[in-house]
């Protein structure tokens, strides 16, 4: 994951994550320490139906004391909006961008059909996210989250996303050891959170098993299948004050951030096409 789109999802947590509806119980900064945490969280998971499968990814578990670094060493984002899309829309990003928009046609063009979100869009989030692939992450995704779950900033979403993590890992979709992502626990050439992974993560063909970290048309897909599923609407525009905007909002709630995968967009399609689709 970039460190900046990280930056911007932890300056906005207070905003997205203190209305989240607590699905687990077990007490942050526990009396008994991490340990206990993870103990009594084991109960409750197995008690919602995670078997021993992905419990399993909790034994020997230990806190990461670089993501509660990562996590209170944020800042306020204070490059302009010409600024950062002129650093993050690189020349190197634009040419491999339109690369990928050749290579993957034949997905793209059957995602399109499918979802409504054009290939443009998917593919400017695909290189602002991870340069397409080449920063995915190598941080264990269970500890990561199991670490801001124990911590009390953000218990009830962390918990959520702990217990989606291991219903990855329960269902066969990924092993624990290859579950690696950035500090918050992003997952994949888009970045998802174990939620959004569970809940969008498709295949292009509609088989199998989604593989969002190797396999680059199942990411294309998916990416499609969460803006479709926010709320996309097929043909209209996708900049500031269209009603798409609003969708890719969803994805980031940064407007500056927003705002560069519309403009990045914008050039892949060959410019000034948001206001036409």
């Amino acid at each position: 994951m970039l460190k900046v789109n990280a930056a911007f999802a932890a300056a906005l947590t207070g905003a997205i994550f203190v209305t989240a509806a607590p699905a687990f119980a077990a007490q942050c900064n526990h009396k008994a320490g991490f340990t206990g945490f993870i103990a009594d969280f084991k109960k409750e998971a197995a008690s919602k139906g995670i078997t021993k499968n992905g419990l399993a990814a909790l034994d020997g578990l230990t806190v990461d004391d670089k993501v509660l670094a990562a996590d209170r060493n944020q800042k306020v984002f204070k490059q302009t909006f010409e600024e950062f899309s002129g650093r993050m829309i690189s020349k190197d990003r634009m040419v491999k961008g339109a690369k990928m928009l050749q290579t993957h046609a034949e997905a793209i063009k059957k995602v399109e059909k499918q979802y409504g979100v054009p290939g443009p869009v998917v593919v400017a989030i695909w290189g602002l996210e991870t340069d397409y692939g080449v920063n995915q992450g190598k941080m264990s995704v269970v500890r990561s989250v199991a670490t801001l779950a124990y911590d009390c900033r953000r218990t009830d979403k962390f918990q959520g996303e702990l217990a989606d993590a291991l219903r990855i890992i329960d269902r066969g979709d990924m092993a624990a050891a290859d579950l690696k992502g950035d500090w918050a626990g992003e997952i994949g050439q888009t970045q998802f959170l174990p939620s959004s992974y569970v809940k969008y993560a498709v295949t292009v063909d509609g088989r199998g098993k989604a593989d969002l970290v190797r396999n680059q048309q199942d990411v294309i897909a998916s990416t499609a299948n969460y803006l479709k599923s926010h709320g996309w609407q097929r043909g209209q525009g996708w900049g500031p004050g269209q009603p798409n905007f609003a969708v890719i909002q969803e994805w980031n709630k940064a407007e500056v951030y927003a705002k560069t995968i519309a403009l990045f967009a914008d050039k892949l399609a060959g410019g000034g096409k948001s206001a036409q689709r």
